[in-house]
């Protein structure tokens, strides 16, 4: 909870989902705003990239508030990606139809990594499978324009109405909404911040 008690750690991203799983397990956050150079470099596999992203927030985040005695800087990416190729946020109408189009009725990977950061640096990589089901033009033209595809990695948001796509998920739905809980509290363990006393 970005709250008015002393904050366990500072999180290093703009996305509503990761707040709102951070406070699904009651850890007290500080938001930072960080700014980093998300465009894949195709030299990179998506396994590095979102690992370097990831770590990459974090550092930016560190930057600002090393010395303030607040605990350490989580960051986090995610990404989709189809036969080797990573779908970011769509661009535009035409890049999220063509997103959407792509995923009906095949399998994609969501990967997301974590990144800790101090003094020290931890990651972790949380890989996913989701299966859609087949979409027909009208309702991706209506997924569209309900708004909810800009902004998201691959044009959907699980969490949201792109759930109703979702045939089959092998992972971690935290994951695939962009914070594994999991991977996230392997790390609190691992830099000594109790998140459990807040239960």
């Amino acid at each position: 909870m970005a709250s008015d008690t002393q904050p366990d750690i500072y999180l290093a991203s703009h996305s509503p989902r990761r707040r709102e799983l951070l406070q699904q397990i009651g850890l007290p956050y500080a938001p930072l705003d960080v700014a980093v150079d998300e465009r894949w470099d195709e030299d990179d596999s998506p396994e590095v990239f979102v690992i370097r992203v990831a770590l990459e927030k974090a550092r930016a985040g560190w930057a600002q508030v090393a010395g303030s005695g607040v605990g350490p800087v989580l960051g986090a990416d995610t990404v989709v990606v189809q036969d080797g190729q990573v779908l970011g946020k769509p661009r535009d109408r035409e890049d999220a139809l063509g997103m959407l189009a792509a995923l009906s009725g095949q399998q994609h990977r969501v990967l997301t990594g974590v990144a800790m950061v101090d003094d020290r640096e931890a990651t972790r990589l949380s890989v996913n499978r989701v299966q859609f089901r087949e979409l027909d033009a009208r309702e991706i033209e209506r997924y569209w324009a309900s708004g909810e595809p800009e902004g998201k990695a691959g044009a959907y948001a699980i969490q949201g109405i792109g759930g109703v796509f979702v045939e089959h998920l092998e992972g971690s739905y935290s994951g695939v909404m962009g914070l594994p809980l999991f991977e996230t509290a392997d790390l609190l363990d691992e830099f000594g911040i109790d998140y459990r006393r807040h239960w």
